[in-house]
């Protein structure tokens, strides 16, 4: 072997055992899309394409993850630098260990589940017709709930700006959060102790119902844009 090859075998061993000692597998630049399983790799933006689920385990995310139509996201011990964002979505679910460095936004869409994430950002639900839940989670900003026709439970989250909740129907339910700024409207008595957490209802048990025009003097509501496409 010449010295130069051993020179750079040399340093592909040490890139390597860089990538395992930080706990992150090979880097695929550039933009991936996702349908079906991604480990512990890094990438840049990710995307869920139209009516593709991507399950994602350990993956870290430099950019944003873009869930699209009739998309399903399950995220297990992941971390995005930025935002997750889906509109017309069939489903977004981020568990425990996992760490959003922006918002999770969900828009128009069907259910998500939120357990035990840390964002610093805010949680914003949308006009969204399934079951949503948020529990246990430590929120940096807000975490707003508006004009959800499916169900929504709010319990056990640190939240360091406002809970607010507007024309949801059926109206919220939830308890035992610790929150900095207020709590309003429908989610206004959501303080207290530990609450324990209801089953999540099957898509036919959801209740159908109307948007009411939502109370108080307002205006409350601060849905930040989405940071959509390529």
């Amino acid at each position: 072997m010449s010295r130069r090859s051993g020179q750079m075998a040399a340093w592909v061993c040490v890139a390597l055992l860089l990538a395992a000692l930080w706990g992150y597998g090979p880097v695929l630049a550039d933009d991936y899309y996702c349908s079906g399983d991604l480990g512990a790799v890094t990438v840049d933006n990710l995307y869920v394409p139209d009516n593709a689920t991507c399950t994602l385990n350990g993956t870290r995310v430099e950019g944003n993850v873009f869930v699209e139509t009739n998309a399903t996201l399950h995220a297990y011990d992941v971390f995005v630098d930025g935002n997750i964002q889906a509109q017309d979505a069939a489903r977004v679910n981020v568990y425990p260990g996992s760490f959003v460095g922006g918002n999770i936004q969900v828009f128009a869409s069907g259910a998500s589940d939120i357990q035990a994430v840390t964002i610093d950002g805010d949680l914003q639900w949308d006009d969204n017709t399934a079951f949503l839940s948020a529990d246990g989670n430590t929120i940096g900003g807000n975490l707003q709930a508006f004009q959800n026709t499916g169900g929504v439970t709010i319990t056990n989250n640190v939240i360091d700006g406002d809970l607010q909740c507007q024309a949801n129907v059926p109206s919220p339910t939830g308890g035992g959060n610790t929150v900095e700024g207020d709590m309003e409207d429908q989610c206004a008595d959501f303080g207290g102790g530990v609450t324990p957490v209801p089953p999540t209802p099957t898509q036919e048990a959801s209740p159908t119902a109307t948007a009411t025009t939502p109370p108080g003097n307002g205006p409350y509501r601060i849905t930040l844009p989405l940071i959509w496409r390529r």
